[in-house]
């Protein structure tokens, strides 16, 4: 009969044993109930408010070389990246159809001037018959009849004559454009610059209709550039002209290239409902580094404050919600945002008014809150957290 009692001490033991560790796990679960509060010292420094955009680089000045004539290219006397001069051929197009216009426009100048002298011939015949025939009638020579009709002849060829003159200027101004026809075939650079692009090639057909067909693009200065960004519309009254602005490029990430914003455009472009404006920044190339097309990510400084109060922006978006801690519940007056410092190991809500904000802090222009003031930011217990959501950027001001 002993063996029965031992195995029921050995039982009632580790139900003990079972309950001691429950009691123990329900006490440490409970004192992990108890927020533990990330906090930073409130204290002075700088806020600086930027406007990020992207962009794009392009050169100052761009200018597309086309023809006015059309025809099959030649020859081309320029590729991609050749430097040219104002004035420079830089392509040719086949120039028989046109010589043989211009032939042809000579001719018919020729011909029309030849009409009029034989003409002007006739009319100063008719005029000798027709002064001849008047003294015949003065001496009753001849009918009155015979002497109107050699007047009508002589003004008839005088007519004719004057109607030469005008088929003589309508050829040579034929001329005159055959001609130029025949020199828009050779192909001038209208500027210096760089070649950037190139539509054709030799023995393609160019055909000039509404629109002059583009042969080259011309960059006239890669040493000077600009970026056209597209600023959100919330933003673009915070920027002017003059501002500084820097940007980087996926070509040298880890280099930063500086500009200045010359215009703002007042044409907005509206992209998937978002309305955009453009604001240009004039950029120095000196190096060549940047090249048209490329894509810049842009940030322009819009305002900076040195030595302000300023907060965690992590700090105004925290509201303990949470057990003991719980503070109560509290709407903020228009202007005003609230913040909670730790106070004796327990939050307490305090009423600021903020001013510039960037993306890690917010300046406070008023209330009631101290330098050196530990400022909630976030907490958390065994099973919750509260922060101030990172998401969003920093706090708009009020």
């Amino acid at each position: 009969m002993q063996l029965p009692s031992l195995l029921r001490n050995k039982i009632v033991w580790a139900i003990g044993a079972l309950l001691v560790v429950l009691l123990v796990w329900r006490w440490t679960s409970a004192g992990d109930a108890t927020p533990k509060f990330s906090t930073e010292a409130t204290g002075r420094g700088e806020v600086v408010a930027r406007v990020s955009a992207s962009g794009t680089l392009s050169a100052l000045v761009t200018v597309d070389v086309g023809s006015q004539v059309s025809g099959r290219i030649q020859a081309l006397y320029v590729d991609f990246n050749s430097i040219v001069k104002k004035g420079d051929h830089v392509a040719k197009i086949d120039p028989a159809i046109y010589e043989a216009a211009a032939a042809q426009a000579r001719a018919n100048v020729i011909a029309a001037r030849g009409n009029l002298q034989r003409l002007q011939v006739q009319a100063e015949e008719a005029k000798r018959l027709a002064r001849r025939s008047e003294q015949l009638f003065e001496q009753r020579i001849v009918a009155e009849n015979d002497r109107d009709t050699t007047r009508a002849n002589a003004r008839a060829a005088e007519a004719a004559a004057v109607q030469a003159e005008g088929q003589l200027a309508q050829a040579a101004a034929a001329l005159r454009q055959a001609e130029t026809n025949l020199r828009y075939t050779d192909i001038i650079a209208p500027t210096d610059g760089i070649v950037i692009s190139r539509a054709v090639n030799v023995g393609q057909t160019v055909a000039a209709t509404m629109q002059a067909p583009i042969i080259f693009t011309i960059a006239q200065d890669l040493r000077a550039m600009q970026v056209h960004t597209s600023v959100a519309e919330s933003d673009i009254g915070r920027l002017k002209v003059g501002m500084e602005a820097t940007f980087t490029v996926d070509a040298y990430p880890s280099e930063r290239f500086r500009g200045r914003i010359n215009m703002i455009r007042n044409a907005a472009q509206v992209v998937q409902n978002v309305v955009t404006y453009d604001a240009v920044i004039e950029v120095a190339n000196p190096e060549l580094k940047l090249k048209p097309g490329m894509t810049a990510t842009v940030s322009v400084i819009a305002d900076r404050r040195a030595d302000v109060l300023r907060v965690p922006n992590a700090a105004l978006r925290f509201r303990p919600d949470f057990g003991a801690a719980a503070a109560p519940a509290a709407v903020d007056e228009p202007g005003t945002r609230s913040v909670y410092v730790l106070v004796k190991g327990k939050p307490e809500r305090r009423s600021v008014r903020i001013g510039l904000a960037d993306t890690r802090y917010t300046e406070i222009v008023g209330g009631d809150l101290k330098v050196g003031e530990p400022v909630i930011m976030g907490a958390e217990t065994a099973g919750s957290a509260t922060r101030g959501s990172g998401r969003g950027g920093p706090p708009r001001m009020m």
